[in-house]
């Protein structure tokens, strides 16, 4: 399926899929303690992303196999709520 911006359509996700995530904060340790705890004894991957040119913000990306759209949006709202993300995308 091809989006535009006049299809109103969400695009079909089958599951178990692999997903990624992409968190921004200020804090590294924390970053990655977050991802940990979200993810919890489920298998995944993380690597760091970039720094910001002044090294004030540092992102990760973690992926891993969802089974679901609520296991994704579970994931997905732990990490938007954590106090040391300042976003995920």
């Amino acid at each position: 399926m091809i989006l535009d911006d006049k299809t109103q359509d969400k695009p079909k996700i089958e599951y178990p899929t692999q997903w990624g995530f992409k968190l921004i904060g200020r804090d590294k340790e924390a970053l990655l303690l977050c991802i940990k705890e979200a993810m919890g004894d489920k298998e995944h991957l993380c690597s760091f992303g970039n720094a910001s040119k002044t090294g004030k913000f540092h992102s990760y990306n973690a992926s891993c196999v969802v089974e679901s759209q609520e296991e994704r949006d579970r994931i997905f709202k732990y990490c938007q709520e954590h106090n040391d993300v300042d976003m995920v995308i």
